[in-house]
């Protein structure tokens, strides 16, 4: 960065200062909270992050330097909760996002599904996304969840909101559009999965439990090959 457009050492000083003018707000706010959830902190947490953010970016175009503390994103984090104390009702909102990893392995588990399931000679199986809509309709989430490679399928992010409500929705009110209208202050937990954390887990276990899972997956698909191999030998002989 050239020397014009630089924070001036004035500029830098008057950022330091105003970190430590924040953190002694938060720590106050902390101090007279009424709640887990009390808007002052929530305000205070999002103004010191503001601020230490500004001075960590001033101190590095003008010195080269960076602070040694790392302030949380507050873009994703949740508001505070302020829904039913006592809910009468909860909605719970998941995503989990998959990789076409093996198409050839995802059409012929289609395949098996409609020549066991389907009498009617339909052809839906011949496409990826003809073959993603039968495995879908056949197995639950959490099944496919459970075995994704199996299905030629690599997994992405995921997530799961469980979000407070007074009272059940009416049925097929929401149908039409499922994940709209969230109101991110009713939300009482969530949990996400990505490849972000995998810093944070040991990667020798991981790779030993994938292993097991995938030798499962092909030894089910044997079975199943042979089982298949054994229902057309008795057709050919009838």
């Amino acid at each position: 960065m050239s020397d014009a457009v630089q924070p001036t050492a004035a500029e830098v000083r008057a950022a330091a200062e105003a970190v430590k003018t924040a953190l002694d707000r938060h720590l106050a706010a902390v101090e007279r909270r009424s709640g887990e959830d009390d808007p002052a902190v929530y305000e205070a947490f999002n103004e010191l992050a503001a601020a230490a953010e500004t001075y960590d970016e001033l101190l590095y175009d003008r010195y080269d330097e960076v602070t040694p503390f790392e302030i949380p994103g507050t873009e994703d984090a949740l508001p505070p909760y302020t829904g039913p104390e006592e809910p009468h009702a909860v909605s719970v909102l998941i995503r989990r996002d998959y990789a076409v990893a093996e198409p050839q392995r995802l059409l012929a588990q289609a395949q098996r599904i409609e020549a066991a399931d389907y009498e009617d000679g339909a052809e839906t199986s011949g496409t990826v996304h003809g073959a993603l809509g039968i495995l879908f309709g056949e197995f639950e989430p959490d099944e496919i969840a459970s075995r994704h490679k199996e299905f030629g399928l690599e997994e992405g992010d995921s997530t799961l909101w469980v979000t407070a409500a007074d009272e059940q929705a009416d049925p097929g009110e929401w149908l039409a559009g499922p994940f709209e209208q969230i109101d991110a202050q009713r939300v009482v937990c969530r949990f996400d999965v990505s490849a972000v954390f995998d810093d944070e887990i040991d990667h020798g276990e991981v790779d030993d439990v994938i292993d097991e899972d995938i030798d499962d997956g092909e030894d089910e698909l044997d079975d199943l090959d042979a089982e298949l191999d054994e229902d057309e030998d008795l057709e050919r002989r009838a």
